[in-house]
């Protein structure tokens, strides 16, 4: 643990590789979870097993549905018997299960999803209703090109397998039987590389015995081997008869672990993080071009990019794009405002402030934190990098900008546009 860490955080590896982070949290009678795995949609593509998009959220689906001594129907209604809200679901990277309940019911919360992630029951009954439920989400994919076309740049962005979607495609999911993610589950659910973030009212001493207790005979796996391909096409277009075109761009950032980490956060809230950014100012406010515009910024490990989106008007989509393309070049060219970082860094520290005030926010955040930094960061350590932000240095990370180079875009809908030269 960091010399800076605050006396309320805890960290504890086990022998079999799992890391349990808490935090106590004075004021809450709450107690939430977040169980991060190394099983997310990447590991599909693990030398032995080759499988199809949608083991992952497959597999996240079926261990929830009867284990140890409880059938389905049982194990949920242990949980709600203990006023468990959780939630399980698949990423590229992990699997995550989380949950949040009264601290008083926190282990005996754990001792339920200790019997999930280590003694599933794993009931072939189940795939069918499951692969049904799959299907429909990724056909309702197709009445949402917004939430499409950003996992379709993903996959074209980031080297496979580090930008499969974790929905899968309704052929990989229509071929995967229970063998399969019996395989995928044997090969991927493992202790090491997991992070157990829990936060609120905790006992430390006792959550430790009790994690070590519950999951102690986790036995390690071999890490799955990975085969990294090259991304791409980074120009592409999806055709769809629709009333509306999506516009999907994607360049390269820098990771968490950089020093200039907090200067790549600034200037895409800068670009389009807020509602009153210039993206949401030049697209929406004053030209009427589209709802709904943003930028985001996503991070891996080993790879980090600036993610920007707008759906509009066919008549109107290659003047949207014109004029985020310029947006681009301006925050290249001209920086940034002083009046601008203050915004984004009033934005960015009431975030902050709101997350460590949620139970089931820090457990999340002390989860990513380890996965990233092998740490955690105290809030008074993120506000001071943000303090020491300046107008001249994000004006100066942001002048490296793409203009073509390193550019990926995709867009959705009855045709194609043209990137401005």
């Amino acid at each position: 643990m960091s010399p800076t860490a605050p006396e309320t955080i805890n960290q504890h590896r086990y022998p079999n590789g799992l890391v349990l982070v808490a935090e106590s949290m004075p004021g809450v009678q709450s107690a939430a979870f977040t169980l991060l795995i190394p099983a997310g949609a990447a590991y599909e593509a693990a030398e032995g097993l080759g499988l199809g998009g949608g083991a992952a959220t497959m597999t996240a689906e079926w261990i929830v549905r009867g284990a140890g001594d409880r059938d389905s129907r049982e194990l949920l209604s242990a949980l709600d018997n203990l006023g468990v809200n959780h939630g399980e679901s698949a990423q590229t990277l992990h699997t995550s299960l989380s949950a949040a309940t009264l601290a008083r019911n926190l282990i005996p919360a754990l001792e339920i999803f200790a019997d999930v992630v280590l003694r599933p029951r794993l009931e072939e009954e189940e795939v069918e209703p499951i692969r049904a439920l799959c299907v429909q989400n990724l056909r309702s994919l197709e009445d949402d090109p917004g939430t499409k076309v950003i996992y379709e740049l993903r996959r074209r962005h980031f080297p496979d397998p580090w930008g499969r979607p974790s929905p899968g495609t309704v052929e990989g999911v229509s071929g995967l039987s229970g063998d399969d993610l019996r395989r995928f589950h044997r090969a991927t659910y493992r202790p090491n590389g997991a992070i157990l973030g829990v936060a609120g009212a905790i006992d430390w001493p006792r959550l430790r015995d009790a994690v070590g207790r519950l999951f102690g005979d986790w036995e390690p796996r071999p890490d799955p081997t990975l085969k990294e391909q090259p991304a791409g096409p980074r120009r592409d277009h999806i055709v769809r008869e629709t009333q509306q075109i999506q516009i999907a761009l994607a360049f390269p950032s820098d990771v968490v672990t950089s020093p200039d980490y907090y200067k790549a956060r600034a200037a895409v809230a800068v670009l389009g993080g807020y509602s009153s950014a210039r993206l949401f100012t030049e697209v929406r406010e004053k030209r009427g071009l589209c709802y709904s515009v943003y930028s985001t910024y996503e991070s891996q490990r080993d790879r980090a990019a600036i993610l920007c989106h707008a759906g509009t008007s066919t008549d109107r989509a290659q003047q949207t794009l014109d004029v985020m393309s310029e947006e681009l070049r301006r925050l290249a060219r001209d920086g940034i405002q002083p009046e601008e970082l203050e915004t984004m860094r009033a934005g960015l520290k009431s975030s902050l402030i709101m997350a460590q005030e949620s139970s089931m926010s820090r457990s999340s955040g002390l989860a990513s934190d380890w996965y990233f930094l092998h740490r955690v960061r105290p809030i008074e350590e993120i506000s001071a990098e943000l303090d020491r932000l300046t107008p001249e240095s994000v004006s100066e990370y942001a002048a490296g900008f793409p203009g073509t180079e390193g550019l990926t875009m995709l867009t959705l809908g009855p045709a194609p546009l043209q990137w401005p030269r």
